[in-house]
This record gives C-alpha cells, sequence and structure tokens, in this order.
C-alpha cells in the first residue's frame, strides 16, 4: 500500500464540503514559492558578493549552476520519496534544508561556503512542488473529485512562475538596502513561517508500519540504486550544457557511461524510479515534459538574456531593467488563477504558443534605440505565454499522471523544465559570447520563434487534447 493511498485512508471527514481551504493551501504556495525566489532573486547579487569576496565576477555562476543542478535532480527525488514516506513528511524536511541553507549562505565566508548553501537550498526547496501535488491529489481523491482543482493548481503556478518573475527586482531591492547576504537570509524568516503553518495546518501522515521504516525496505520501495543513476546521468548532463559551447568531453563521457546502465536498470525493475517503459506508452505526458521544456526556454531567455542586453546595449541600470521586465510577472499572476479554475488544456497551450511566437517575433524588431514601450509590451506578450503554459501544462500533469506516482512525475515535469531553463542559459551564453549586441538578441528571437512552432505543433496535433477531459 502506498503513502498515498494510506493518506487517504486517514482523510478527515467532512471534505466534500470545502477541501482545499485556505489553511491547507497556504503552506503548499509558501513552500513552493521558495525555489523559483532562490533561483532568480541572487541575480543582483552576484557582483556586490564578487567584490566583497575578492573574486571574479564570473566565478559566481557557480551560485546559479548549482541550484539548477541540485533541482533539476532532486525534484524528482522528493516526489519519489513523498509517495513512499508521506508527502508533509518530506516537505518538513525540505523546509528545514532551505533554513539551513539560508544559515550557511547568511554566515558564509567564501565561495565554497555560499555553493555548499545554494546546493541546501536547491534540494530542500525541490521538494515543495511535487509534494504539493501529492498532497493534492490525495485531498482531491479523498474530496471525491473528478475534476483537477484548478483554483488550487492556478494558486501553484503564480506561486512558480509569477515569484521567478518578480525575483530580480525583489533582489535588487533587497540587495541595495541590505547587502548580497541577505539573498540567503530573507530564507530564514520564510521558511520558519513556512515550518509552522505546516506543522499546525497540513494533516499528518499516516504512520509508517515498522517494515517500511528500515533503510534498506526504504530503499528498495524508492529504488536507490535508480536514483544513483538518475543523479550521476543528470549531474552530467547539465555539466555538460552549462559549459556549451565548450564541449566538456569528460563530463559527456560520463553521461553515456552512467545513462546506459542506469536505463538497463530500470528497464528490469517492477517499480522503478524513472520509468521509461510506461513514460514511452504514456505520450500524453511526455509531450507536456517536452512542451514545458521549451516554453521554459522562452520565459527564461526573457528573463535572462533580455535582460543581459538591456544592460549592456539597451543602456540601462539593472533596477530599471527588473522594473522593465515586471509586467511579465504581474501578468502571469493576474492570468494563471482565473484560467486554471476552467481546468483548460488545449486552448491556454495554443495560446502559449501563439503568444510566445508573436512576442518572439518582437524581440527580433528590437533595437538599442526602440522606446521602451517596445520592450514592456514585450514583456506583457510572455507574461500571457507564462500563465497559459504554466497552467495548460500543469493541469496536463495532473490529469495524465498515474495518481500512485503524481510526485514522482511532478519531480520529472519541474527537471524537464530546468532543462529548458539551463538552455536558455547555454544559447544566451553563444550568441553574446564575444559582445551583448543587437544581433544577438535577434538571434534569440529567431530561436524563440522556432521553439514556439514546436509547441505550437506539440499541442495541435496532440489528440488527446481535444476533449476537455483529455489527457486522462
Amino acid at each position: 500500500m502506498t503513502a498515498t493511498v494510506r493518506q487517504s485512508a486517514a482523510a478527515p471527514s467532512g471534505l466534500q464540503g470545502r477541501p482545499f481551504s485556505w489553511t491547507f493551501t497556504t503552506p503548499l504556495y509558501v513552500g513552493s514559492a521558495l525555489n523559483p525566489i532562490n533561483s532568480s532573486i541572487i541575480a543582483t547579487g552576484l557582483v556586490p558578493l564578487a567584490a566583497d569576496l575578492h573574486v571574479p565576477v564570473g566565478s559566481t555562476a557557480v551560485l546559479v549552476s548549482s541550484l539548477y543542478l541540485a533541482s533539476a535532480v532532486a525534484q524528482p527525488t522528493a516526489g519519489k520519496l513523498a509517495e513512499v514516506l508521506g508527502a508533509r513528511r518530506v516537505f518538513l524536511a525540505g523546509i528545514l534544508l532551505v533554513l539551513l541553507g539560508g544559515i550557511v549562505g547568511g554566515l558564509g565566508q567564501n565561495l565554497a561556503m555560499l555553493t555548499v548553501s545554494r546546493v541546501l537550498i536547491g534540494i530542500g526547496t525541490s521538494a515543495a512542488f511535487p509534494c504539493a501535488m501529492v498532497l493534492i491529489r490525495s485531498r482531491a481523491t479523498q474530496a471525491g473529485l473528478g475534476e483537477p482543482p484548478g483554483g488550487v493548481l492556478g494558486g501553484l503556478a503564480i506561486a512558480g512562475m509569477a515569484t521567478a518573475a518578480i525575483g530580480p527586482p525583489i533582489g535588487g531591492l533587497l540587495v541595495g538596502a541590505a547587502g548580497w547576504r541577505s539573498a540567503f537570509l530573507i530564507n530564514i524568516p520564510i521558511t520558519v513561517i513556512a515550518f509552522l503553518m505546516t506543522v499546525r495546518w497540513l494533516p499528518k501522515d499516516p504512520p509508517l508500519e515498522r517494515a517500511d521504516s528500515r533503510f534498506r525496505r526504504i530503499a528498495d520501495r524508492i529504488d536507490l540504486p535508480g536514483i544513483l543513476g538518475f543523479a550521476a546521468t543528470m549531474t552530467a548532463l547539465v555539466v555538460f550544457l552549462m559549459d556549451l559551447p565548450d564541449v566538456r568531453w569528460v563530463a559527456l563521457a560520463v553521461f553515456l557511461v552512467t545513462a546506459v546502465p542506469t536505463a538497463w536498470w530500470e528497464l528490469r525493475r517492477p517499480a522503478p524510479f524513472f520509468d521509461l517503459r510506461g513514460l514511452a506508452a504514456n505520450g500524453a505526458l511526455s509531450r507536456t515534459y517536452l512542451r514545458q521544456a521549451l516554453t521554459l526556454l522562452g520565459v527564461y531567455t526573457i528573463m535572462y538574456g533580455m535582460t543581459q542586453w538591456m544592460e549592456a546595449a539597451y543602456g540601462v541600470s539593472t533596477v530599471k531593467a527588473g522594473l522593465l521586465l515586471l509586467p511579465m510577472g504581474a501578468v502571469s499572476a493576474l492570468l494563471s488563477r482565473p484560467l486554471a479554475r476552467r481546468n483548460l488544456v488545449r486552448g491556454p497551450l495554443i495560446a502559449a504558443a501563439v503568444t510566445m511566437i508573436v512576442g518572439s517575433g518582437g524581440i527580433m524588431l528590437l533595437s538599442s534605440h526602440s522606446p521602451a514601450i517596445g520592450l514592456v509590451l514585450v514583456s506583457l506578450i510572455f507574461g500571457v505565454t507564462s500563465a497559459a503554459a504554466t497552467v495548460g501544462n500543469q493541469t496536463a500533469l495532473y490529469k495524465a499522471a498515474p495518481s500512485n506516482q503524481i510526485g514522482t512525475a511532478s519531480g520529472l515535469f519541474r527537471t524537464f523544465g530546468y532543462l529548458g531553463t539551463i538552455t536558455s542559459s547555454v544559447i544566451g551564453g553563444i550568441v553574446f559570447r564575444d559582445e551583448v549586441t543587437d544581433g544577438g538578441l535577434h538571434t534569440l528571437g529567431l530561436v524563440l520563434v522556432v521553439a514556439g512552432v514546436l509547441v505550437l505543433l506539440l499541442t495541435v496535433l496532440d489528440r488527446r487534447l481535444m476533449g476537455r477531459q483529455a489527457p486522462h
């Protein structure tokens, strides 16, 4: 019996009336916001951090990449642990890791300590989204809901993409007022609040059976060899991608050496961590992952690539660049919840693809002499892309993932999103390698047009998205 099933059995009574009260959803939203905030808030603190620690600015990139890497590996792992050990337990453990990471970073005296802090924060924040999806799915089952709880999923979307978009402006204000350490220390009050809310308001997981609490039993149920193989494979892949256009052959070799035996092992397991056969058979879920990766490639290219262009070629300050992109976060937050309430998939995904193509075409028309209103319009258009894609793909994930694997599936959903994010930084590094120019920005726009067309094809040609209930 899975933890999800046991959790259902231990459901509180009276859920049919109001299963998703604010006391249930608030801890989930706060926890889910920790990862995107920490992903983006550090951006404005890298330059003063480097000056204070007397290190090259380029070396601080490890603080960004380490969190991405830790998150890409830890998201599905946390989801699997939530399915086996209980979502509330894993959620609380993740919050404590973020608290520890905030303390280590706030007291850090060198780049090594700050890197450890970012890894702890990356692992800890990775527990929130998959655990939230497990808890929401379990609560919906207990309440007898046939449709996804659209309003709750919309709240998760706001906690995710919208907070990522407003991270740079918040970071600029924090760093400007209290120094770069505030980008780490901000985690302390937030995690304390999240921990207290979780302990007080989220229902307890059922007690583990004595056999389930043994390490060997747990390792077998979560497929520990599969997790370790996946971690090694993903680490090598991410390191390889982050170094492009320079080819790190060692990372590529490690990727190949670990990917093959990991795939062999997972194909032989009756209940694998990374269900390759299930993923191949569940085309709706696979296409959802691909759409999410391609869409986040576009959104994060705007957030970081266009920001870099605005500062280096357009000639605005970091704070003003963040403010010019603030409409993207605002539009994403405003549209996410009303879109999610309708439980639509195909319509929002088509809207996301079309606006991504239109916005990318707009990027190709910008130059260092364009009026600021042009940049704001692009930001607004990609705000629609962000909201529609996040809501549509998140609802598709909820419907397509098997109920007993929703945690792992949700973690992989975020992992594919991180691959899109990492790819966006790779493409930005390539086109702006020698100099940040209008031509490089137009190349980014062209790449995003192609990505938008792929998202459109993955949507309109998907027969599983034709009906309101699809995918199922």
